[in-house]
Protein backbone atom coordinates (compact mmCIF):
# COMPACT_ATOMS: atom_id res chain seq x y z
CA UNK A 1 0.00 0.00 0.00
CA UNK A 2 1.04 3.25 -0.83
CA UNK A 3 2.15 5.65 1.75
CA UNK A 4 0.96 9.31 1.31
CA UNK A 5 1.34 12.25 2.84
CA UNK A 6 -0.32 15.36 4.49
CA UNK A 7 1.27 18.53 5.69
CA UNK A 8 -0.92 19.86 8.80
CA UNK A 9 0.39 22.84 10.93
CA UNK A 10 4.13 22.35 9.06
CA UNK A 11 4.57 18.46 9.64
CA UNK A 12 3.76 15.27 7.77
CA UNK A 13 1.33 13.21 8.62
CA UNK A 14 1.38 9.69 7.34
CA UNK A 15 -2.04 7.97 5.87
CA UNK A 16 -2.79 5.25 3.41
CA UNK A 17 -6.34 4.99 1.57
CA UNK A 18 -8.06 2.29 -0.51
CA UNK A 19 -11.00 1.97 -2.65
CA UNK A 20 -13.07 4.75 -3.99
CA UNK A 21 -16.48 4.67 -4.04
CA UNK A 22 -19.42 4.38 -1.13
CA UNK A 23 -18.75 5.77 2.04
CA UNK A 24 -15.59 7.08 3.26
CA UNK A 25 -14.61 5.08 6.23
CA UNK A 26 -12.01 7.15 8.44
CA UNK A 27 -10.00 4.54 10.73
CA UNK A 28 -8.26 5.79 13.60
CA UNK A 29 -5.68 3.22 15.83
CA UNK A 30 -4.86 3.59 19.59
CA UNK A 31 -2.02 5.04 21.85
CA UNK A 32 1.08 3.82 21.06
CA UNK A 33 -0.31 1.73 17.79
CA UNK A 34 -0.22 3.09 13.92
CA UNK A 35 -2.43 2.28 10.77
CA UNK A 36 -0.52 -0.66 9.90
CA UNK A 37 -3.41 -2.09 12.50
CA UNK A 38 -6.07 -1.21 9.60
CA UNK A 39 -4.24 -2.84 6.84
CA UNK A 40 -7.35 -6.47 6.51
CA UNK A 41 -9.49 -2.94 5.94
CA UNK A 42 -7.79 -1.31 3.73
CA UNK A 43 -7.33 -4.91 2.33
CA UNK A 44 -10.82 -6.15 2.81
CA UNK A 45 -13.23 -3.27 2.58
CA UNK A 46 -12.34 -1.29 -0.04
CA UNK A 47 -14.68 -2.94 -2.42
CA UNK A 48 -17.53 -1.33 -0.47
CA UNK A 49 -16.44 2.24 0.46
CA UNK A 50 -13.16 4.42 0.63
CA UNK A 51 -10.95 3.81 3.45
CA UNK A 52 -8.66 6.03 5.08
CA UNK A 53 -6.37 5.32 7.61
CA UNK A 54 -3.63 7.80 9.62
CA UNK A 55 -0.67 7.47 11.74
CA UNK A 56 -1.65 10.02 14.38
CA UNK A 57 1.18 12.49 15.46
CA UNK A 58 4.28 11.12 17.30
CA UNK A 59 2.91 7.81 15.83
CA UNK A 60 4.10 5.35 13.37
CA UNK A 61 5.76 7.11 10.62
CA UNK A 62 3.95 10.96 11.25
CA UNK A 63 6.41 13.64 12.58
CA UNK A 64 5.72 14.28 16.52
CA UNK A 65 3.83 17.31 15.80
CA UNK A 66 3.12 19.83 18.42
CA UNK A 67 3.68 17.87 21.65
CA UNK A 68 2.02 17.23 23.67
CA UNK A 69 -1.16 16.17 22.56
CA UNK A 70 -4.56 15.11 24.48
CA UNK A 71 -7.82 13.71 22.72
CA UNK A 72 -9.22 17.04 21.25
CA UNK A 73 -5.94 17.67 19.90
CA UNK A 74 -5.94 14.47 17.95
CA UNK A 75 -9.35 14.81 16.90
CA UNK A 76 -8.81 18.45 15.32
CA UNK A 77 -5.80 16.92 13.07
CA UNK A 78 -8.36 14.09 12.01
CA UNK A 79 -10.55 16.41 10.85
CA UNK A 80 -7.93 18.12 8.64
CA UNK A 81 -7.93 15.01 6.48
CA UNK A 82 -11.38 14.89 4.92
CA UNK A 83 -11.46 18.79 4.60
CA UNK A 84 -7.61 18.45 2.97
CA UNK A 85 -9.31 15.92 0.43
CA UNK A 86 -12.50 17.29 0.02
CA UNK A 87 -14.67 15.22 1.78
CA UNK A 88 -17.79 16.35 3.72
CA UNK A 89 -19.18 12.95 5.50
CA UNK A 90 -17.66 10.83 7.24
CA UNK A 91 -17.71 7.26 8.86
CA UNK A 92 -15.30 7.00 11.63
CA UNK A 93 -13.80 4.13 13.07
CA UNK A 94 -11.54 3.74 16.14
CA UNK A 95 -9.48 1.30 17.83
CA UNK A 96 -8.78 1.76 21.59
CA UNK A 97 -7.77 5.29 22.19
CA UNK A 98 -8.80 5.88 18.42
CA UNK A 99 -12.24 5.07 19.21
CA UNK A 100 -12.56 7.86 22.14
CA UNK A 101 -10.47 10.54 19.18
CA UNK A 102 -13.39 9.30 16.85
CA UNK A 103 -16.39 9.90 19.59
CA UNK A 104 -14.75 13.19 20.01
CA UNK A 105 -14.52 14.31 16.56
CA UNK A 106 -18.35 12.78 15.71
CA UNK A 107 -19.53 14.97 19.01
CA UNK A 108 -17.75 18.02 17.92
CA UNK A 109 -19.07 17.61 14.23
CA UNK A 110 -22.39 15.26 14.45
CA UNK A 111 -23.37 17.13 10.98
CA UNK A 112 -20.01 15.39 9.36
CA UNK A 113 -20.18 12.23 10.85
CA UNK A 114 -22.47 9.57 9.17
CA UNK A 115 -22.07 6.65 11.56
CA UNK A 116 -19.47 5.41 14.07
CA UNK A 117 -17.65 2.46 14.99
CA UNK A 118 -16.13 1.88 18.31
CA UNK A 119 -13.56 -0.79 18.45
CA UNK A 120 -12.45 -1.74 21.97
CA UNK A 121 -12.70 2.26 22.56
CA UNK A 122 -11.01 3.72 25.46
CA UNK A 123 -12.57 6.81 27.80
CA UNK A 124 -15.95 4.61 28.03
CA UNK A 125 -14.70 3.81 31.56
CA UNK A 126 -12.88 4.04 34.66
CA UNK A 127 -11.35 0.32 34.56
CA UNK A 128 -7.40 0.90 33.48
CA UNK A 129 -4.38 -1.48 33.03
CA UNK A 130 -2.55 -1.96 36.33
CA UNK A 131 0.64 -0.75 34.30
CA UNK A 132 -0.87 2.01 32.26
CA UNK A 133 -1.52 3.51 35.89
CA UNK A 134 1.84 2.88 36.66
CA UNK A 135 3.07 4.89 33.90
CA UNK A 136 1.02 7.97 35.18
CA UNK A 137 3.29 8.37 37.88
CA UNK A 138 6.28 10.73 37.65
CA UNK A 139 9.87 8.57 36.92
CA UNK A 140 7.73 5.28 37.27
CA UNK A 141 6.51 6.36 34.08
CA UNK A 142 9.42 7.17 31.96
CA UNK A 143 11.42 4.19 33.15
CA UNK A 144 8.74 2.06 32.11
CA UNK A 145 8.61 3.08 28.42
CA UNK A 146 12.30 2.99 27.36
CA UNK A 147 11.87 0.69 24.38
CA UNK A 148 13.36 -3.00 25.28
CA UNK A 149 11.99 -6.45 23.75
CA UNK A 150 10.60 -7.47 26.81
CA UNK A 151 8.12 -4.41 26.71
CA UNK A 152 7.75 -5.53 23.14
CA UNK A 153 6.58 -8.69 23.96
CA UNK A 154 4.25 -7.17 27.26
CA UNK A 155 2.69 -4.99 24.76
CA UNK A 156 2.10 -7.95 22.02
CA UNK A 157 0.82 -10.53 24.72
CA UNK A 158 -1.54 -7.42 26.25
CA UNK A 159 -2.92 -6.39 23.20
CA UNK A 160 -3.42 -9.66 21.03
CA UNK A 161 -5.23 -12.71 22.11
CA UNK A 162 -4.66 -15.40 19.76
CA UNK A 163 -0.77 -15.61 19.13
CA UNK A 164 -1.44 -16.41 15.52
CA UNK A 165 -2.20 -12.71 15.33
CA UNK A 166 1.45 -11.49 16.12
CA UNK A 167 2.53 -11.91 12.34
CA UNK A 168 6.39 -11.14 11.53
CA UNK A 169 4.86 -7.96 9.89
CA UNK A 170 3.41 -7.31 13.51
CA UNK A 171 6.39 -7.76 14.98
CA UNK A 172 8.42 -5.66 12.86
CA UNK A 173 5.99 -2.52 13.15
CA UNK A 174 5.51 -3.14 16.52
CA UNK A 175 9.09 -2.74 17.25
CA UNK A 176 9.37 0.03 14.79
CA UNK A 177 6.79 2.01 16.69
CA UNK A 178 8.17 1.52 20.49
CA UNK A 179 11.54 2.58 19.02
CA UNK A 180 10.27 5.33 17.01
CA UNK A 181 12.43 8.64 18.10
CA UNK A 182 10.76 10.60 20.23
CA UNK A 183 8.00 8.21 20.41
CA UNK A 184 8.26 6.87 24.06
CA UNK A 185 7.86 10.53 25.83
CA UNK A 186 4.34 11.09 23.30
CA UNK A 187 3.21 8.31 24.52
CA UNK A 188 3.78 8.83 28.07
CA UNK A 189 2.73 12.66 27.75
CA UNK A 190 -0.48 11.56 26.38
CA UNK A 191 -1.20 8.39 28.33
CA UNK A 192 -1.18 10.89 31.07
CA UNK A 193 -3.61 13.35 29.82
CA UNK A 194 -5.97 9.85 29.83
CA UNK A 195 -4.94 8.30 32.65
CA UNK A 196 -4.34 8.51 36.79
CA UNK A 197 -3.04 6.25 39.16
CA UNK A 198 -7.01 5.31 39.53
CA UNK A 199 -7.80 4.46 35.92
CA UNK A 200 -9.09 6.30 33.00
CA UNK A 201 -9.40 9.86 33.84
CA UNK A 202 -13.43 10.76 35.08
CA UNK A 203 -13.66 13.50 33.00
CA UNK A 204 -12.75 11.90 30.10
CA UNK A 205 -15.30 8.92 30.83
CA UNK A 206 -17.95 11.39 31.78
CA UNK A 207 -17.59 13.35 28.51
CA UNK A 208 -17.90 10.36 26.21
CA UNK A 209 -20.52 9.32 28.42
CA UNK A 210 -22.84 12.65 27.97
CA UNK A 211 -21.46 12.68 24.00
CA UNK A 212 -23.13 9.27 23.75
CA UNK A 213 -26.11 9.62 25.04
CA UNK A 214 -27.01 12.72 22.94
CA UNK A 215 -25.71 10.88 19.59
CA UNK A 216 -28.23 10.52 16.99
CA UNK A 217 -26.24 9.21 14.75
CA UNK A 218 -25.67 4.81 14.69
CA UNK A 219 -23.18 3.94 16.91
CA UNK A 220 -21.61 0.57 16.74
CA UNK A 221 -19.82 -1.41 19.65
CA UNK A 222 -17.12 -4.14 18.61
CA UNK A 223 -15.02 -5.87 21.46
CA UNK A 224 -12.94 -8.85 21.98
CA UNK A 225 -14.11 -10.78 24.60
CA UNK A 226 -11.13 -11.34 26.18
CA UNK A 227 -10.05 -7.79 25.38
CA UNK A 228 -7.07 -7.54 28.45
CA UNK A 229 -6.39 -3.76 27.87
CA UNK A 230 -10.27 -2.11 27.94
CA UNK A 231 -12.70 -4.60 29.37
CA UNK A 232 -15.58 -5.76 27.33
CA UNK A 233 -17.87 -4.28 30.46
CA UNK A 234 -17.14 -0.79 29.54
CA UNK A 235 -18.67 -1.20 25.54
CA UNK A 236 -21.76 -2.96 27.30
CA UNK A 237 -22.61 -0.35 29.13
CA UNK A 238 -21.34 2.32 27.26
CA UNK A 239 -24.29 0.89 24.44
CA UNK A 240 -26.90 0.78 26.83
CA UNK A 241 -26.34 4.86 26.91
CA UNK A 242 -26.27 4.97 23.28
CA UNK A 243 -29.90 5.86 21.56
CA UNK A 244 -29.14 4.48 18.27
CA UNK A 245 -26.76 1.83 18.92
CA UNK A 246 -25.58 -1.82 18.59
CA UNK A 247 -23.14 -4.16 20.57
CA UNK A 248 -20.96 -6.70 18.73
CA UNK A 249 -18.42 -9.35 21.02
CA UNK A 250 -15.77 -11.25 19.68
CA UNK A 251 -15.31 -14.38 21.05
CA UNK A 252 -11.73 -15.41 21.33
CA UNK A 253 -10.68 -11.95 20.42
CA UNK A 254 -8.36 -9.13 22.34
CA UNK A 255 -7.99 -5.61 22.00
CA UNK A 256 -7.72 -5.05 18.10
CA UNK A 257 -10.75 -7.12 16.69
CA UNK A 258 -10.68 -5.04 13.27
CA UNK A 259 -6.85 -7.28 13.07
CA UNK A 260 -7.41 -10.43 14.96
CA UNK A 261 -10.85 -11.06 13.61
CA UNK A 262 -10.90 -9.02 10.01
CA UNK A 263 -13.34 -11.52 8.80
CA UNK A 264 -16.41 -11.03 11.13
CA UNK A 265 -15.07 -7.30 11.63
CA UNK A 266 -15.58 -6.68 7.98
CA UNK A 267 -18.25 -8.07 7.18
CA UNK A 268 -20.17 -6.28 10.63
CA UNK A 269 -19.34 -3.05 8.76
CA UNK A 270 -20.58 -4.28 5.77
CA UNK A 271 -23.78 -4.45 7.09
CA UNK A 272 -23.48 -1.45 9.38
CA UNK A 273 -22.72 0.82 6.37
CA UNK A 274 -25.65 -0.71 4.62
CA UNK A 275 -28.54 -0.27 6.63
Amino acid sequence: MENRILRVDGFDIRYQEAGGAGPVLLCIHGIGGSLELWNRQLEGLSSYCRVIAVDLPGHGLSDLGHQPYDLPDFADVCWCFPDALGIEKVVLAGNSMGGAVALLMAGSAPHRTEKVILAGAASLGRRSPFPFRLMSLPFIGEVMTKPNKAGIQQQLNAIFFEPQAVTDDVQIFVTRNAYKPGGAQAFLSTLRFMTDFGGQRQAMVDRAHRTLAGLEIPVLFVHGREDAVVTVQHSIEAQRLTPNSKLLILEKCGHTPQWEQPAQFNQATVEFLAN
